[in-house]
């Protein structure tokens, strides 16, 4: 019957919470010099002080106002850029013809469009993909560069000017 009693306030006065103020800290140094700290005195051990204010809370205290929990827009910042032609290459066609090839990373999206840049102009209206057939590019020296168009149809990334030179026979 002791025996049950004393077990019984043994396993109350484990099971009961610590009061901050009342835990205390120790530290010692082990056989290989390493500090120790524990909440268990042992021979040697000095008791840490700790100002009031080292109190830790329960996560189930914390004040949750102070998180901001609204879902944030994810904006993808894409890239676009020419692969045919090459800068500075020259196209030789009597009709003046040329394909124009780009490349867009991340991927293409529903809803994005490519507009085409011919010597500072908007080439026709934006299209849905980054593949551009033009014909009847006069004789020269012509630059190209391409935009991609979000839904509202601002600009969210710009390829690098390609210079490209059209040879063509002459007509006289």
């Amino acid at each position: 019957m002791i025996k049950l009693l004393l077990l019984t306030l043994l396993g109350i006065t484990l099971a009961a919470p610590v009061h901050p103020k009342t835990s205390k800290i120790y530290v010692w140094r082990n056989e290989k010099g390493v500090l120790v700290f524990s909440d268990s005195p042992r021979a040697g051990a000095e008791e840490v002080k700790t100002k009031p204010g080292n109190i830790i809370q329960s996560s189930t205290s914390i004040d949750t106002e102070v998180l901001d929990i609204t879902p944030q827009e994810m904006t993808e910042k894409y890239e676009i850029a020419i692969d045919t032609p090459k800068n500075n290459a020259t196209i030789r066609d009597n009709t003046g013809s040329i394909y124009i090839g780009g490349g867009i990373k991340p991927r293409f999206k529903p809803g994005l469009e490519v507009q085409l840049i011919l010597d500072g102009k908007p080439h026709k209206k934006p299209q849905k993909h980054s593949m551009f057939s033009l014909r009847d590019i006069e004789r020269g020296e012509h630059k190209i560069k391409m935009l991609l168009l979000d839904e509202e149809g601002k600009v969210i990334a710009s390829s690098t000017s390609v210079t490209f030179y059209m040879h063509r026979a002459s007509s006289k």
